[in-house]
């Protein structure tokens, strides 16, 4: 095996907040937090088990969606529920649970995986929070201290 030399995901990942960098520069693209409206499609396998179906619209739901579904990915998307179902089972091998993980990654699904897709997720509206009446300010232990003048004769 050759030493040196680049390899697929060497180095540091891309980063959308250091883009001064040559290697981060690039588009990245903004997916919305709601995820994808509407039905997912149709699925490509042949007959989907319940737990597959279950997957499969739980997924299609997902921001990422957006873009699987840009890229026409749904074959890619279903390979990687059907592998999913069969990691979830109890006697899966370590193997499959390692595919899994790299078809998370190559889909987005985890955070590597955004990063190297360079796909972010806008931020959640934040929740208004009824603002809880505010608890009395203490005194500082500084001002609690007194000054004690002392009128005793030196001696």
């Amino acid at each position: 095996m050759p030493k040196g030399g680049a390899r697929a995901r060497s180095g540091p990942p891309p980063d959308p907040n250091a883009l001064r960098r040559a290697r981060d520069k690039g588009d990245w693209v903004l997916l919305p937090a709601a995820g994808r409206d509407g039905a997912p499609p149709e699925w490509p396998l042949l007959k989907p088990s319940r737990r597959e179906s279950e997957l499969w619209s739980a997924l299609w739901a997902k921001p990422q969606a957006l873009m699987w579904e840009r890229h026409g990915q749904e074959i890619e998307v279903a390979l990687y529920v059907r592998n999913l179902a069969v990691a979830e089972r109890s006697g899966a091998t370590v193997a499959q649970g390692t595919l899994v993980r790299q078809m998370a990654d190559s889909l987005g699904l985890t955070t590597p995986g955004l990063r190297a897709n360079r796909w972010r997720i806008e931020a959640a509206a934040p929740v208004a929070e009824e603002s809880a009446p505010s608890a009395p300010q203490r005194p500082s232990s500084r001002s609690r201290l007194k000054v004690v003048r002392d009128d005793s004769p030196a001696g």
